[in-house]
């Protein structure tokens, strides 16, 4: 599909025009001074109202800071590499990032549009995670959104709201130049982001360093950053194959072929391959996942019929993101067709890696500057590219015996997958440590005979012990009869001691997990709230029974009261179901 831009017409007449109308000459004295010192007055000077009184006038902005941002572009490209450093390294501390501030001069005088725009994209996230710091000496609960971060009253207090207003016209709204958004949900080609705001985004980072220096002076306030996320669970991903040389060069002769990739978005796809290449593992999750969006979005639109949502969106209408993009439903309530047409395996896939809140959710943490990019998993960058790669192909038309050949380990891997991140799925690995755990329990001493109890019966449990077993051998029974054909209750070994007929109780419960979850699929939703009930009953139960049995209070016979109760209900719950279904 050829397209040669994503961008709205009004977005892209404020990014791509705006800017470039007002061609005054502004010299650089006027902007920083000798002493590198960023003159805020004659920056914020041209920052437009609304006429109403509330808001900015963004456009107006856009159009008077142009010849600013010129002016600052030359600056940089004009100022060699160590002076640069020696005037303005000391600034950039405050992001904690600053080897990366001081690289864009270097990226500028490249002249490459899309070394540029993955430059932003690091820039805007790293500089969204450290005014999040700035604000939470101040303030508490750092705002999710960077526009509402920017809008903030308590980083208008520290820097100065006419500064904050600045910087609002650059990432802060969806009526703005709004550089971070349009890069990372992937609308923006290469081509599309002038250099100069690049540039204008390098000084206005050193300048907040300036203010917060001077501020710490003044006050003594220390600026702590959180600690970056670390990825836990990337060792449970590693679904594809290491991607080798063959692999690596067949997918650059796929970015070509594929209508997965618009042509103005080539380019990114053969950097964030190189990045591999490179071992930059950050650089190509960064590149590739604007990438996916893009490309899943043009299938979305397809499948949908929806061609207009292509476009980034205008202000008062939400983007076409992934959340959208793999939602059940569609805004009008039909269902969105790209589950089919992906197949599960895939919608899987990426619900797994970016929305399940137990996953690693690459995305948010990368856009939003909470990762350390020299420590970027391999594995996450090797799965991310994997399955870009495998969709590549997918929407080749031209596929020979060779590629297939090639990119079969890859196919396959993708075909077998199987959520890992999913509410259900982490039930099942819980489900299945806890039913390890209970192997062992039989190499567990007995408690104390002089346990600690309230009530007056003996402390002899043998013959309720043998009661509930009794019981529970019943409800086995009927969970054989319940959908679970091949279930055999004569596994379980049946103890009347007081511990062991604890792990025979929580074995059931166990049991009953797996039959809800068996059975849950094949039932209305009418029939979810009694369910819902059921399994409440039994996390209640669980909740008292650790309480009961703990070492502070080891109160055994209540222990085995409550679980006397439960199997009771357990029990009229699986009959109440069996007669149902006759």
């Amino acid at each position: 599909m050829m397209r040669t831009t994503c961008l709205s017409p009004a977005v892209h007449k404020m990014v791509c025009q705006l800017g470039f109308e007002i061609k005054d000459n502004i010299e650089i004295i006027n902007i920083v001074d000798k002493d590198h010192q960023v003159c805020w007055d004659a920056i914020c000077s041209k920052v437009y109202h609304a006429c109403s009184g509330t808001g900015l006038d963004y456009a107006e902005s856009v159009r008077q800071l142009g010849p600013l941002c010129e002016a600052v572009y030359l600056y940089f490209l004009s100022l060699p590499n160590e002076k640069f450093e020696e005037a303005f390294r000391e600034y950039f501390h405050w992001t904690n990032n600053k080897e990366l501030f001081l690289s864009v001069p270097t990226v500028l005088k490249s002249m490459d549009g899309t070394k540029i725009s993955l430059l932003l994209m690091k820039m805007t996230s790293c500089l969204e995670r450290a005014l999040g710091d700035v604000y939470l000496t101040v303030g508490k609960d750092c705002p999710f959104l960077l526009r509402d971060l920017v809008a903030s009253e308590e980083l208008a207090t520290i820097f100065g709201k006419s500064v904050m207003d600045v910087l609002r016209i650059f990432i802060g709204s969806p009526e703005s130049l709004n550089l971070r958004n349009i890069l990372w949900h992937g609308f923006a080609s290469p081509h599309e982001i002038p250099p100069k705001y690049c540039s204008m985004l390098l000084l206005f980072t050193g300048g907040l360093g300036q203010i917060l220096q001077a501020n710490h002076c003044n006050s003594g306030t220390l600026l702590v950053h959180r600690p970056y996320f670390l990825f836990n669970s990337a060792e449970e991903l590693q679904v594809f194959p290491d991607l080798d040389e063959e692999v690596l060069s067949l997918s650059e002769k796929l970015v070509e072929e594929s209508k997965f990739v618009l042509a103005n978005m080539i380019p990114y796809w053969k950097e964030a391959i190189t990045a591999f290449k490179q071992l930059r593992y950050a650089d190509c999750a960064i590149l590739i996942l604007p990438q996916l969006e893009s490309g899943l979005r043009l299938i979305f639109t397809t499948v949908n019929n929806c061609p207009d949502r292509m476009l980034t969106a205008e202000s008062n209408t939400l983007y076409t993101t992934f959340d959208e993009i793999l939602a059940k439903h569609l805004n009008n309530s039909s269902d969105n067709k790209v589950p089919n047409a992906l197949g599960e395996p895939a919608m899987e896939f990426l619900l797994d890696v970016l929305n399940h809140q137990e996953g690693p959710r690459v995305r948010d943490h990368l856009s939003h500057g909470e990762i350390k990019l020299c420590d970027f998993p391999r594995g996450i960058a090797n799965d991310l590219l994997g399955f870009s790669i495998v969709l590549l192909y997918k929407y080749c038309n031209h596929n020979t015996g060779k590629e297939a050949t090639i990119l079969c380990p890859l196919i396959d891997a993708l075909g077998s997958y199987r959520s890992r991140f999913h509410p259900v799925a982490l039930l099942q690995k819980q489900v299945f440590q806890c039913m390890t755990s209970l192997q062992k329990w039989f190499l567990l001493p007995s408690p104390c005979v002089g346990h600690t109890s309230t009530t007056d019966r003996p402390d002899d449990m043998t013959d309720p012990g043998i009661s509930l077993c009794a019981e529970i051998t019943h409800v086995f029974s009927l969970l054989r009869h319940h959908r679970m054909s091949g279930f055999n209750n004569e596994e379980w070994d049946l103890q009347t001691d007081n511990t062991k007929t604890l792990s025979l109780v929580i074995r059931l419960i166990l049991t009953l997990i797996i039959v809800d979850l068996h059975n849950i699929s094949s039932k209305m939703p009418s029939e979810y709230q009694k369910y819902l009930k059921h399994l409440k009953f039994i996390l209640q139960y669980a909740e008292n029974v650790s309480t009961c049995t703990n070492q502070d209070k080891n109160q055994w016979d209540e222990a085995m009261q409550l679980t006397s109760k439960i199997i009771m209900k357990i029990r009229m719950f699986f009959e109440a179901s069996n007669l149902n279904e006759r």
